[in-house]
């Protein structure tokens, strides 16, 4: 009798709780709105979500590095443009000036204005982007072109950058480079035999000279020919068809043919292909404010040779922003591309985790009809006394 009361109120009182415990469930996904609350809920699904819920926060962190890196990207390309309109402007002035437009005084009032161009550039080049060095490659931390300056007028302006590209992750196996080297977006990189302006005689060797750019080759007559490439600060002897003239102060070297040297003198010698934005801008502004003493017609001929150096770099900073342009346009591709497939996964973790509320209802309401049955089924029996099993 006793076994049989016992087991009549474990299965009521299981029974009960079972319909309680499925009440108590049904009614926080409804009020959570979330089908698995718990690791408990659901073991399988609830594993799966954690690995969506993983790849959702690492696609969230490229899609974040690649806007930061399409920031810099704009940023940069619209610095480069900056400076091409300026040159496109020094282009023009040249016109004007190798067309017999100015005077030798006009020519000095728009020395100025190049000079100007200069400082405006190199302010460019030094642009920062959350105080870091646009164009310094991985060293962004501090200022990577500096000017050497001769009575408050840049003469030399060096690169003090990496030489490598700092690249960043922008999505699993990929990185970009963020932050370009200077040196190799603001300079020609496709040397040509030197070409010398000028009376003295002097013409290009058969070395391969390091000088870049537009270099002054000064002539004098010392008990014999000698050549200057630093202003005078050193001079070589003439020494054949290669004398190698030394820039005391760079290190670079001017191959020199001397056997056809004929008077003292300053010649402008011009290395095709290795022209960057400041020494094309120094070497114009030295021309037109002819620092050299040189003659009318020398000033016009060297003048007239200028332009092809403005081209030069011109096309250089033109394919810089078509590069750039392609990348931000590839990256922003990629950006569409992994927020489409972070939907996804929002989509798909929202599916396996947000309840049915019209399905809950439709239980929770079974659920308590059953519960409901439990008890009366419960009430009758816990409510029979000794007579009824006697009888």
């Amino acid at each position: 009798m006793s076994g049989s009361l016992n087991n009549i109120y474990n299965n009521v009182s299981f029974a009960m709780n079972l319909h309680s415990n499925a009440m108590a469930n049904l009614q926080e996904q409804a009020s959570t709105g979330s089908r698995i609350n718990r690791i408990s809920d659901d073991p399988a699904t609830a594993y799966r979500i954690l690995g969506l819920n993983t790849n959702d926060k690492s696609l969230g962190n490229y899609i974040d590095n690649l806007s930061e890196v399409i920031n810099i990207l704009e940023l940069s390309s619209t610095v480069i443009r900056n400076i091409t309109s300026a040159f496109t402007e020094t282009q023009i002035r040249l016109t004007q000036i190798t067309n017999g437009i100015y005077d030798e005084a006009a020519r000095k009032r728009t020395a100025e204005g190049f000079n100007d161009i200069l400082e405006q550039t190199l302010s460019l080049a030094n642009t920062k982007y959350m105080d870091q060095y646009l164009y310094g490659g991985t060293d962004t931390g501090s200022a990577i072109y500096t000017a050497e300056r001769t009575n408050g007028k840049i003469t030399r302006v060096t690169y003090d950058g990496s030489f490598e590209n700092r690249d960043i992750e922008v999505a699993p196996g990929i990185e970009s480079s963020a932050f370009y080297i200077g040196d190799n977006i603001f300079r020609s990189n496709d040397r040509d035999s030197p070409t010398f302006i000028g009376n003295t005689g002097a013409a290009a060797g058969t070395g391969t000279s390091s000088v870049r750019g537009g270099v002054w080759l000064t002539v004098r007559d010392n008990s014999g020919y000698e050549l200057s490439i630093d202003d005078g600060a050193t001079w070589t002897a003439a020494g054949g068809a290669n004398t190698t003239v030394t820039n005391s102060l760079t290190g670079e070297v001017l191959y020199v043919d001397t056997t056809g040297i004929t008077g003292t003198g300053v010649d402008m010698v011009s290395i095709p292909g290795t022209y960057d934005i400041f020494n094309t801008l120094i070497t114009i502004r030295d021309v037109l404010e002819n620092q050299k003493g040189l003659s009318e017609a020398q000033v016009i001929e060297i003048a007239k040779s200028l332009p092809s150096s403005v081209e030069e770099i011109s096309n250089v900073l033109v394919n810089a922003e078509v590069s750039i342009g392609s990348k931000i346009g590839f990256l922003d591709d990629l950006e569409h591309n992994l927020k489409n497939l972070q939907y996804n996964i929002k989509d798909e973790t929202t599916r396996l985790q947000e309840a049915d509320i019209a399905q809950i209802a439709i239980d929770l309401s079974r659920r308590e009809v059953l519960y409901q049955m439990s008890l009366s089924v419960a009430a009758k029996l816990m409510s029979m006394s000794l007579l009824d099993f006697i009888g």
